[in-house]
């Protein structure tokens, strides 16, 4: 193990975009159903892809099984343990020391923020999903020309809970981003918000979400965008964030725009951060989807040409906590192996590639988040 590797095993990681796990007994096709972003295959077991050879390879000895244990092992053994046990030893073993957490989308009973931290000894802190909480005023009940306002003053509301450090959209899913940048007119917003509210259900109106995404740099605080690789209601292709491009000229000099996970677009998301100030990019999700085998050359496309002080560590773990230690234990393999082979070849100085190593893994998250000094206390 040579000393880049050394030392990203000892860094806390701040985990700057990830879920909580699931805290019920999971069946086997409930597991498995959580090892795909897709729907599980009759006849035919995600076991039986690159993350789920991963999972027994490098999760199972969590489990006291040896590597590679049969899928059926797997669960029996992690059914025996049960949830709060098996989430201890995964979100432990990952070795993050902060956690932001995405509480916008959840299908099943997963851990709190709060619970999630105890259960890894870290801290948490929130993510706010805008989705959420304009589908919550429309819910509550509104007039369409009165929409504007209660939903900037309901996402003011949200973002002023403790421990929030961030909002999020998932405009790639609702609409995808080849939508108008400009800012919608007041009468175009009233017009949208008459039309959704009549029909009701998710937000997929393009000129609202234009108006949500908007909303999001009046409040301040970074923004984070998924993009890329998701599950069966994305359309790829419209979630390219090279998309964005009309929309970050506008915005520039506002808020930081976090590009979260970007499969197979690491290289647009990358040519962005490296010509917008505000552009920052992370790959995670594609971590464990890929596992250690591939995770390396997924960072080295990302880190091409993105600066170093551009790239951010998370995991997208959701249900799961065996993706919270998946995602860190691809990270770190993978970030190790690429930088450590740039200083055998001279490419980098040994003290270059630790700063490199440690502001992906932490220090770029504490700085965009405003994260207090004391979170890196367990360095």
């Amino acid at each position: 193990m040579g000393p880049v590797r050394e030392a990203l095993d000892a860094l806390p990681l701040v985990d700057h975009h990830c879920h909580g796990a699931a805290t019920d007994d999971l069946t086997e096709r409930e597991f498995e159903s959580l090892l795909t972003e897709g729907e599980a295959w009759p006849g035919v077991s995600p076991f039986d892809s690159p993350v789920g050879v991963a999972v027994r390879r490098h999760c199972a000895p969590l489990l006291d099984l040896p590597r590679h244990a049969p899928a059926a092992d797997y669960v029996a053994r992690r059914t025996a343990l049960g949830p709060r046990e098996v989430n201890r030893r995964f979100l432990s073993a990952a070795r993050v020391g902060v956690f932001c957490v995405d509480t916008g989308y959840t299908t099943r009973p997963l851990t709190s923020p709060d619970e999630l931290a105890r259960a890894a000894g870290a801290t948490a802190y929130e993510v706010v999903r805008l989705e959420g909480v304009a589908e919550a005023v429309a819910a509550q009940g509104v007039e369409p020309d009165d929409y504007a306002r209660v939903f900037d003053a309901a996402a003011h509301d949200a973002v002023r809970r403790p421990g929030v450090v961030a909002v999020k959209s998932v405009a790639a899913y609702r609409t995808g981003f080849d939508l108008d940048p400009a800012r919608p007119t007041d009468a175009e917003v009233t017009e949208a918000a008459r039309r959704w509210l009549a029909r009701g259900g998710r937000l997929t109106d393009p000129v609202l979400v234009r108006h949500l995404l908007w909303t999001a740099v009046g409040l301040g605080l970074p923004l984070q965008l998924h993009t890329g690789f998701g599950d069966d209601d994305i359309r790829l292709h419209r979630a390219d964030p090279a998309l964005l491009t009309d929309w970050l000229h506008l915005t520039r000099g506002t808020v930081p725009v976090l590009l979260l996970h970007c499969w197979p677009y690491q290289r647009q998301a990358a040519y962005l951060a490296t010509v917008f100030e505000q552009v920052y990019l992370d790959v995670g999700l594609a971590l464990h989807h890929t596992g250690p085998a591939r995770s390396r050359a997924v960072l080295e496309e990302a880190l091409e040409i993105t600066p170093f002080r551009k790239l951010l560590y998370s995991s997208d773990a959701y249900g799961l906590a065996e993706f919270h230690h998946l995602g860190a234990l691809c990270f770190r393999q993978g970030l190790a192996a690429l930088l450590q082979d740039r200083v055998d070849a001279d490419e980098l100085s040994l003290s270059d590639a630790l700063r490199i190593a440690a502001w992906t893994g932490r220090d770029n998250a504490h700085r965009l988040y405003g994260l207090p000094a004391s979170d890196s206390a367990r360095d």
